[in-house]
């Protein structure tokens, strides 16, 4: 007598048309009782659930925005490649991404223009092109970010509409904003409205200093605060080991030093909504000094888009929560004539802290770094040492900062098991390469394995024809007991 299988019976299947119609009412007939009793067992089941954990719920929202492996493996292009480009192709920067659409500003373009001008050289330079990210970017999880160098092919130079066909290799890349090629940070918090957090400020600068971009750290609104305050914090910030530059968008104050410190680089603006990372941007553009005319005509024409130059949109803080309004939505990137790009992003509360694992938490701290540059050449006993007090650490915890640290630890650790639970150790990846002529290799997107695919429908009938012959076999005896048992 074959054995009883119970999960097939409560396996919810279609029943196929090539039974007759007793066989499917006797098999209904045997079904019941067990629906019956699965219904009153899942009756009797006490409904209040305990309440999920915080760190859980943060860790599942991290690990459904965690990127594919694949995406950062899939080469692009060197820069040597592409000397040669057709009349119909070109190279620019994107400079606004928004839903699918690009805003690539030309650098080059291939073969000589249609209408040559007098004044200029190539008219195509600097010309804003609307574009699409071709398909098979998409589908081998190659981004295409705000910052990126890009070829675009296709074009209609007349509707300035175009392809984006591949990314050029990046130097660096940020994760929250998504920004690439990024040469400095700048964290930008505001003294008041909104008040400065000591925690939602250490989470900012932790997420930075990932990067291993160097950062400055910039306080807008010293104006709504005294001087004492200033002073208090100014001390403070020196002992977290950073330097911090006041200033004030509304006086216009401290603006003169920043501009030194961003001139000649590409520089991303980041901090939570509502310390005026947008009225820094306009204030910093606004106030650029370019005496002669010949230097603001050439800006002008190399820059002839209106969104290029104009200002980015304000808002105000709310007076009920006393936070930002999000009033940017997407990144831009935007010119200094002075040399340079400005990157102004959306406003988040929330870094994800995605690059940022328990190994390499206590590297984002400066207090840390400085006591294990003192108090070399000894070091920790322990090589994965993490700084929580074990034998031998020559780290101790008497500094401001350390219950962020011990509160930002056990959130990377539940999200790591979590990332480990949902992908394993060994995370396959959409990409595989094929080599082609002269040894040159193309990313091609990996079908979906086996396992993963649709049954086919004979095979689904046929399992469905085994089940019933195993439910024939059972004597009438047998079903008897369970129906008896069932009520």
């Amino acid at each position: 007598m074959p054995p009883f299988s119970s999960a097939a019976l409560l396996r919810p299947r279609p029943f196929p048309s090539i039974l007759p119609s007793h066989a499917t009412g006797h098999l209904l007939r045997r079904f019941l009782p067990f629906r019956a009793l699965s219904v009153s067992l899942s009756a009797r089941e006490d409904p209040r659930k305990p309440a999920p954990d915080k760190n859980l719920l943060k860790a599942k929202d991290a690990v459904k925005d965690l990127p594919s492996g694949a995406a950062s493996l899939s080469p692009g292009l060197d820069s040597g490649d592409y000397r040669k480009l057709l009349p119909n192709q070109a190279i620019g920067l994107v400079a606004a991404a928004q839903a699918n659409f690009m805003r690539v500003i030309v650098e080059s373009a291939g073969g000589p223009p249609e209408n040559p001008g007098f004044l200029v050289s190539d008219w195509r330079i600097g010309r804003e092109l609307l574009c699409v990210v071709r398909a098979l970017l998409k589908k081998i999880k190659r981004r295409v970010l705000v910052g990126d160098k890009v070829l675009v092919g296709s074009i209609d130079w007349t509707d300035r509409r175009g392809m984006i066909e591949d990314v050029f290799k990046r130097n660096t890349e940020v994760l929250d904003p998504p920004v690439a090629n990024v040469d400095h940070l700048l964290v930008l918090f505001s003294m008041d409205q909104p008040k400065l957090e000591p925690f939602a400020l250490t989470r900012f600068l932790v997420e930075a200093e990932s990067t291993g971009i160097p950062l400055t750290l910039v306080l807008n609104k010293s104006e709504l605060v005294g001087e004492e305050t200033i002073s208090s914090w100014n001390e403070r910030l020196h002992s977290w080991g950073y330097k911090p530059l006041f200033c004030s968008v509304e006086r216009r104050s401290g603006l003169g030093a920043l501009e030194d410190i961003l001139k000649g680089q590409t520089t991303v603006i980041v901090g939570p909504s509502g310390v005026g990372k947008s009225s820094l941007i306009n204030s910093l553009r606004s106030s650029q000094s370019i005496s002669n005319e010949e230097e603001i005509n050439n800006l002008l024409e190399h820059y002839e888009s209106g969104k290029w130059l104009g200002e980015q949109r304000v808002g105000t803080v709310s007076k009920k929560s006393g936070r930002g309004k999000h009033t940017t939505r997407h990144v831009s990137l935007l010119p200094l004539s002075v040399g340079g790009l400005l990157a102004d992003t959306p406003g988040f509360n929330q870094p994800s802290l995605l690059k940022v694992t328990k190994r390499t938490l206590a590297e984002t701290f400066p207090e840390i770094r400085q006591m294990l540059k003192a108090s070399e050449p000894e070091k920790c006993s322990f090589k994965d040492c993490l700084h929580l007090g074990e034998p031998g650490c020559v780290v101790t915890g008497d500094w401001e900062r350390y219950p962020y640290y011990l509160q930002l630890l056990d959130e990377i650790k539940i999200r790591e098991e979590f990332q480990l639970r949902t992908f394993g150790t060994k995370r396959e990846g959409d990409v595989r390469y094929k080599v082609g002529d002269l040894g040159t290799k193309q990313a091609e997107p990996r079908l979906e394995l086996k396992k993963h695919r649709r049954v086919s429908r004979k095979r689904l009938n046929q399992s469905i024809l085994d089940e019933l012959n195993e439910l024939d076999d059972l004597d009438e005896g047998y079903w008897a007991d369970i129906e008896e048992g069932a009520r």
